[in-house]
């Protein structure tokens, strides 16, 4: 028996070490998070599925943080629009927000593919590629301007409203004055189509459309549902022309103040929140649907309309895809064909 106390001893004492580390370990885990008070602007309603994505993002924040870090969430652009929250987000003085590729686009012309015209059949390809190669090196270009990409969340598939006729066709786009993001696939595409495109920040255009300064808009249902753009509109066309993803921007100048593990708590937080966001945003697509066929009268395309579409803004696509860059327009080609090619 006695043979057995000094590997006894030796356990214990092994044991005791390894406790003594873990407390470390968390002692100096818990003194490089700092207590903060972060905010995260964004143009659309806090009911709206990246509005659930954000709180989403606060809580897992201040639950990774052990409540020090917290995310204060400024929703409906009370901030300003996305154009003064992209400046306020690179200069420092707001840390997070989250718009559309399109908006980017003046910062780095590759964000331009997200936004060419029925490049993608559904949500499956379109977060492949922004999980992927091309939507990582997009993202990590975004250093070099002052931002800090930490994924793309989904503001969905973009549909037609207007005040005048349901839209099926290239000619029923003739003449209407629509509201476009001010990004230029956008203004080219409608241009194209024959409207009058009118670009204008998000917080302006339920106005617009209530005093007829404008006759239309393109969002997704969700967005429309969440904007009461109904009571505004008559019509809803189910076009899917454009598919909308929206990267999720911090500021480089907060992020360079922080520690190792305030940045792997936002990196998580961020991906988490991400997966929660895009699985509301699907699941209220459908359901925003049905309740907006209750307040307007809604068609949907058959293939030969959407074809059609499709043919008359080619010109667009093949004008932007020489902006874009033959390499990126290679890699989204190869990337989509290997995901088809599955099923």
């Amino acid at each position: 028996m006695q043979t057995r106390k000094p590997f006894v001893r030796l356990a214990v004492s092994a044991v005791a070490t390894l406790i003594g580390c873990l407390t470390w370990s968390a002692t100096v885990a818990a003194q490089e998070v700092k207590a903060r008070t972060l905010k995260f602007a964004f143009s659309l309603a806090e009911d709206h599925p990246l509005g659930q994505g954000a709180k989403k993002f606060a809580d897992l924040v201040a639950e990774k943080s052990g409540g020090k870090m917290k995310v204060s969430i400024y929703a409906n652009a009370v901030l300003g629009g996305d154009p003064q929250n992209l400046s306020a987000v690179r200069g420092g003085t707001l840390d997070f927000t989250s718009m559309a590729t399109g908006l980017l686009a003046g910062i780095d012309k590759r964000f331009m593919v997200f936004d060419l015209p029925f490049l993608f059949n559904d949500a499956r390809e379109a977060y492949a590629v922004s999980d992927g190669p091309v939507g990582q090196q997009l993202l990590d270009g975004l250093g070099a301007h002052g931002l800090v990409g930490l994924g793309i969340w989904d503001l969905g598939f973009r549909n037609m409203t207007n005040s005048k006729r349901p839209i099926a066709n290239v000619q029923d786009f003739q003449g209407l004055k629509i509201r476009v993001i001010a990004a230029p696939v956008y203004i080219d595409m409608f241009k194209t189509l024959g409207a009058n495109p009118v670009p204008m920040t998000f917080g302006e255009v339920y106005g617009a459309l209530e005093s007829k300064a404008i006759d239309g808009q393109d969002n997704p249902v969700g967005v429309i549902q969440s904007a009461k753009f109904a009571e505004v509109q008559k019509y809803l066309s189910l076009t899917r022309h454009i598919y909308t993803g929206m990267p999720f921007l911090m500021s480089k100048k907060t992020w360079d103040g922080m520690t190792p593990a305030e940045r792997k708590i936002i990196q998580e937080a961020a991906a988490e929140a991400k997966s929660q966001e895009r699985k509301i945003s699907q699941a209220k697509e459908a359901v925003a649907i049905e309740d907006l066929k209750k307040l307007m009268q809604v068609n949907a395309l058959t293939a030969q309309e959407v074809d059609g579409l499709r043919d008359a803004v080619k010109p667009v696509v093949d004008k932007f895809a020489g902006e874009i860059g033959p390499d990126v327009m290679q890699q989204v080609a190869t990337e989509l064909s290997a995901l088809r090619a599955k099923r």
